[in-house]
């Protein structure tokens, strides 16, 4: 990837509204955050390496031998080379950050890449891992340092060592010149950081703070790191105990599966820095003021979660596959659901007009659904793009990729003979019933989920082209289900013919009902 592009993607972040918990609510603070590239000051010595917990279990505990303190975890790094290579790890239960963990941070930020790769290189990526890790095999890595976390000792041998295990870490803090960064004001033995982090969509519910829903948390001091997820309602408590101040991220990898990227360097999932903060946790309320890149991020992030919640629930429809991948664009106005990560051809040269220099990226991590937020202006037409991509991609998962190859590869036919304009052609155009198929059930079910969420009227979407959602959004007014028409969309089913018989022979009690909506709208 070319500086310069990176320059351009990183451009407009301004600022996200973060506090320390303890409030009812997250409240906006003052202090903005850097959201560029990450910028590394001098190598700090690591207080958890075993060589500098053994001098100091030899300074508390002069009589015993150094060989009771034995590693637990290794700090490695990889260089993952593709998307398949993040997937492996990701399967073995790594997680990582892009930066290493034991370098003072002069500037925080949501990326790094190492001064030594090139730059359309994915760069190292930095772990803690088990002692008896099995490294897999094809990905290349280092170990960087033996390293002994008391916590992940053991149970029967941490009890057995009777030893006061907040002074060895004090006291290896001081031997490694980092007493500054131990319990600055915080409680010795260490607090689990908790909070909450929430969004407000000033259409939904009167702007009131809604959870940040199913995006992981990390949090690390030193290589003492550890993850988690937001519930729902946008709350978190880390697992491990800190004592020192941790910095905090967020992670656009969600508890359903799914990921929201890309990061400004080669990785699956987008990173947001929330800064260095008391061990106590962070609660934070993302607005369209504080930042909106961020915001964008948050408001596709809990339409997609929201989507796979009702799948489960009440629509009665296939949710679309659980690691599907998202792209965001602020610069492009269209989206898509190209769900190439699943394994559709894309016409190479088509991609490469719409989406540019970005066109190889597409090639190593292969998005499944594209949002484009240039001119979006509010949070209802960003949920609007994203619940029409994830219908989409149900129907992609009833019909496969035999259906969705020539319907994508019409989508971007249109979209490029009409000059950027119209994805839709016309219905006279090779394989224009695919298009018309899956656009009819995606507006009818994107005019659902909006009355549903934001409790109003809404005139169909996608009326003012040449097929009719109408149709279905009557035919869901007069009581047919959202499971059932569903039902209907086989792989068999690619122009509104089809669409209305596979209705019938579904449904043939409502036999009539159909035909009308059909006739109505000719």
């Amino acid at each position: 990837m070319k500086k310069h592009l990176l320059l351009c993607l990183a451009a407009s972040l301004t600022l996200l509204a973060c506090e320390k918990s303890g409030g009812e609510d997250p409240q906006p603070a003052e202090k903005p955050l850097s959201h560029g590239m990450i910028v590394l000051g001098e190598k700090l010595n690591n207080p958890y390496t075993v060589q500098n917990v053994r001098e100091a279990y030899s300074n508390l505990y002069p009589t015993r031998a150094t060989s009771d303190i034995q590693p637990t975890n290794l700090y490695v790094r990889f260089l993952p080379e593709s998307d398949e290579d993040f997937d492996i790890l990701k399967a073995s239960g790594v997680r990582m950050l892009d930066h290493p963990m034991d370098y003072r941070i002069l500037e925080d930020g949501d990326y790094y890449h190492d001064p030594t790769l090139p730059e359309e290189n994915i760069t190292w990526h930095y772990a803690v891992v088990d002692k008896e890790f099995h490294f897999p095999d094809g990905i290349y890595y280092e170990v960087l340092d033996e390293c002994f976390l008391s916590e992940n000792q053991a149970t029967a041998t941490r009890a057995a060592l009777n030893v006061d295990w907040e002074a060895l870490e004090e006291e290896s803090y001081r031997l490694t010149g980092n007493a500054d960064l131990y319990c600055p004001g915080g409680t010795k033995g260490g607090t689990q950081p908790s909070g909450r982090i929430t969004i407000s969509d000033p259409d939904y519910l009167g702007g009131k703070p809604i959870g940040l829903s199913g995006v992981q948390i990390m949090t690390n001091v030193f290589v003492k790191f550890s993850t988690t997820y937001t519930d729902r309602d946008g709350y978190y408590t880390i697992p491990k105990s800190y004592s020192g101040n941790p910095y905090y991220r967020v992670v656009f990898q969600n508890s359903k599966g799914f990921a929201i990227g890309f990061n400004w360097i080669l990785v699956p999932a987008s990173v947001s820095t929330l800064g260095k903060n008391g061990p106590e946790g962070i609660s934070c309320n993302i607005t369209p003021e504080s930042d909106y890149e961020l915001f964008t991020r948050g408001i596709t992030n809990n339409a997609a979660y929201d989507y796979f919640e009702r799948c489960a629930g009440d629509l009665g429809i296939a949710a679309p596959p659980s690691n599907l991948r998202f792209w965001m664009f602020k610069g492009l106005s269209a989206s898509s659901a190209v769900m190439m990560q699943q394994g559709t051809v894309y016409t190479a040269g088509f991609i490469g007009q719409i989406i540019g220099s970005w066109a190889f990226l597409a090639q190593l991590f292969s998005p499944d659904i594209t949002i484009g937020t240039k001119d979006y202006g509010n949070a209802f037409r960003i949920y609007a793009s994203v619940v029409h991509e994830m219908a989409h991609a149900s129907h992609y998962v009833a019909v496969g990729n035999g259906y969705w190859n020539p319907y994508i590869d019409y989508i971007l036919r249109s979209f490029i003979y009409s000059g950027f304009k119209d994805a839709y052609g016309s219905a006279e155009d090779d394989n224009a019933g695919y298009c018309e198929v899956g656009e009819m059930w995606a507006y009818a079910m994107e005019t659902k989920l909006l009355e549903d969420r934001y409790h109003r009227h809404l005139p169909t979407s996608g009326t003012g082209y040449w097929f009719y959602p109408q149709i279905l959004t009557a035919l869901m007014e007069r009581g047919i289900t959202c499971g059932e028409i569903f039902s209907a969309l086989t792989p068999e089913v690619t122009t509104r013919a089809k669409l209305k018989d596979s209705l019938i022979e579904k449904l043939p009690s409502s036999q009539k009902l159909i035909e009308q909506a059909f006739e109505r709208y000719r």
